[in-house]
């Protein structure tokens, strides 16, 4: 019997393709093959990052990638120029790889699972009469937001080119996060109104046409997290937390290799005494704010681990090293998950993207927010404002986050204990539910069967969507 095979392809950036590799993961368990693409540069980086204590690819999954044809090249690194550069060359190129792959495979590509950030996708699909997916790497919160943009329109909160026309509170839902201010939605990130412009009409309204096109739509989140989202959204199914720790592996589609001694170090520091600190793969300070940052943790007096990526130029206060080696350790890049998981952990100071705040929920760990750009703000409503289980840090009147702020407020966090118990709370709601982890078996038996019954999310009943 030939097996279901399947074509998965994330958006060039650390988190979607760390979280679609857990999907493609669960889908090999299972005895799926699929194909994973990444775009060249992105797949020299994880295949080179990749260790041999994760799981590597196997008979049932092969990596592979699209070559681009820019010039130069190093445009296709450049975050600001990637959304216009794919669907330019990526359907050709994708187009090439399906066929060159189901004339040389006996079990011919069947289902493509598409990032909702390669909307482009979609058209090769059913070009070529393949079932297709959209898998959002980000809450369901933001998903429905991306869904709800004729409605934002209509109530004139922005034109029809994403921009903010006012500024009013949006909430569709009492349980899930309110943003009280449109500046903040996530298309608006760059800066730059050209860029953005770029961002919301290839990235955000061609991936809701192609996820509204698409057969399925799943989401990394949990039933007990987002209720309010995935009433709103029925088609939308949460699969779960997407973690490697729920496998008792190793988590893999790192960009860069992660230092493999944080556990030693863990291991020797007392249980609940730890503030790990990361930012993840985009965030950026300037050099006044990262030593403010770093002198704000030496002020602690508490152990730290902090993940300073590879990539960032910074330059460290005279002698900090050597004052910090007894308590304080900084590492390049860090097994996030293997650490949140550890003991010895007390709170994450985070940016709180989805994935470091899903990772920090799975793992009953309280929340220190410093919120960056995108949908870092409506991932910090959620964990300060509606689950209760973090604080956030305050900027000065110059907009610095002081190193006093940050010894205060790592001080207030680690006595509150109303937060820690929200926090092992809901850690228990992920780990009782049922109806997110299910859902993945769901989909796995939509693949395998190639039928076309679409299983609604089953606790979820259409409701009216209003802004506040």
């Amino acid at each position: 019997m030939r097996n279901k095979h399947v074509l998965v392809i994330p958006y060039p950036a650390q988190g979607h393709v760390m979280t679609l590799m857990e999907v493609a993961r669960c889908l090999t368990s299972d005895g799926l093959k699929v194909t994973f693409v990444n775009m060249e540069f992105i797949h020299k980086q994880v295949m080179s990052a990749w260790t041999d204590e994760q799981d590597g690819p196997s008979d049932l999954m092969q990596m592979v990638c699209i070559t681009d044809e820019m010039e130069p090249r190093d445009d296709m690194k450049d975050p600001r120029k990637l959304p216009e550069a794919m669907p330019i060359f990526g359907p050709n190129k994708l187009e090439e790889l399906l066929e060159g792959i189901n004339k040389a495979d006996d079990d011919k590509i069947t289902c493509i699972i598409a990032d909702y950030c390669m909307g482009w996708v979609i058209r090769v699909a059913k070009k070529m009469g393949i079932r297709q997916a959209t898998y959002y790497p980000g809450s369901a919160a933001n998903l429905a937001l991306a869904l709800s943009l004729q409605k934002l329109m209509d109530d004139e909160v922005i034109d029809s080119k994403g921009v903010p026309l006012k500024k009013k509170m949006v909430q569709p839902s009492p349980t899930m996060p309110s943003m009280d201010d449109p500046a903040h939605f996530p298309w608006l990130y760059m800066g730059d109104p050209v860029r953005n412009q770029v961002i919301f009409d290839v990235l955000i309204l061609e991936g809701k046409k192609a996820a509204e096109a698409s057969d399925y739509i799943i989401c990394n989140s949990h039933m007990e997290l987002e209720p309010g989202a995935f009433s709103l959204f029925p088609k939308v199914l949460p699969i779960r937390p997407l973690l490697s720790t729920t496998r008792s592996a190793k988590q893999a589609g790192h960009f860069w290799k992660a230092d493999t001694t944080c556990q030693n170090w863990l291991d020797q520091q007392q249980v609940c005494s730890v503030i790990y600190v990361a930012f993840g793969s985009v965030t950026i300070f300037d050099q006044n704010q990262f030593e403010e940052l770093a002198l704000g943790l030496e002020l602690t007096n508490k152990p730290f681990l902090w993940a300073v990526r590879p990539d960032t130029p910074y330059v460290y206060p005279s002698g900090y090293m050597d004052r910090i080696s007894s308590h304080g350790k900084v590492v390049s890049w860090a097994p996030q998950q293997e650490i949140l998981n550890h003991p010895s952990v007390a709170c994450f100071v985070s940016h709180c993207g989805w994935n470091s705040t899903i990772e920090g929920v799975s793992n009953g760990v309280p929340f220190l927010c410093w919120p960056y750009t995108g949908d870092h703000f409506s991932n910090t409503t959620y964990v300060r404002d509606i689950w209760k289980i973090g604080l956030g840090l305050d900027k000065d009147e110059t907009g610095v986050v002081t190193r006093g702020e940050i010894k205060s407020k790592v001080e207030q966090l680690l006595s509150n204990k109303t937060v820690k118990e929200n926090a092992l709370n809901l850690q228990e709601k992920l780990q009782a539910g049922n109806s997110s982890y299910n859902n993945i078996r769901k989909f796995i038996d939509w693949i395998k069967e190639g039928g076309d019954n679409l299983p609604a999310n089953e606790e979820a009943q259409i409701s009216c969507l209003s802004f506040n």
